[in-house]
């Protein structure tokens, strides 16, 4: 691959306008690392918190009950500019693959109002039976609410 080509493809900030859902968070003190900004996996925890909290907002997880569950099997993130306490962050969602048993989420950290987000990522859920741990195709309910965070 040319170097023209590894710059062609390397991630850049997204827009607001790029994600169906926004989650807003709060940053903690405990988020600053040593360096003074949040510490790269508290990005992590936030785009867990961000997709759990719209299923279960959609009546798609029941944390207690539900036969099926998604594990993450899949993550990664591309930091823009530093979030620091006590900003708070909105995380942009979108599906951008659903699969028998899996979903691609796209991901961006924005501090809030800013256009621009300071970091980008994904990650993929594989939907299995909650006491087997083996793949189960997603429910009917919850592909058709994830389609609806799909950006055509």
């Amino acid at each position: 691959m040319s170097s023209s080509q590894q710059h062609a493809e390397r991630p850049q900030p997204q827009p607001r306008s790029a994600y169906a859902e926004f989650v807003r968070i709060t940053t903690r003190w405990a988020d600053n690392d040593a360096y003074g900004h949040v510490n790269n996996v508290v990005y992590y925890s936030w785009f867990d918190t961000a997709v759990n909290r719209l299923l279960i907002d959609n009546g798609l997880l029941d944390l207690e009950k539900s036969s099926s569950i998604g594990l993450v099997v899949e993550t990664q993130c591309h930091y823009f500019a530093p979030v620091s306490y006590p900003q708070d962050v909105d995380v942009g969602v979108r599906v951008a693959h659903l699969g028998k048993s899996s979903v691609r989420y796209e991901l961006a950290i924005f501090v809030a109002g800013a256009s621009q987000s300071a970091a980008c990522g994904h990650f993929v859920h594989v939907y299995v039976d909650r006491s087997s741990r083996r793949p189960v195709a997603l429910p009917d309910a919850t592909r058709v609410a994830l389609d609806s965070l799909r950006l055509i």
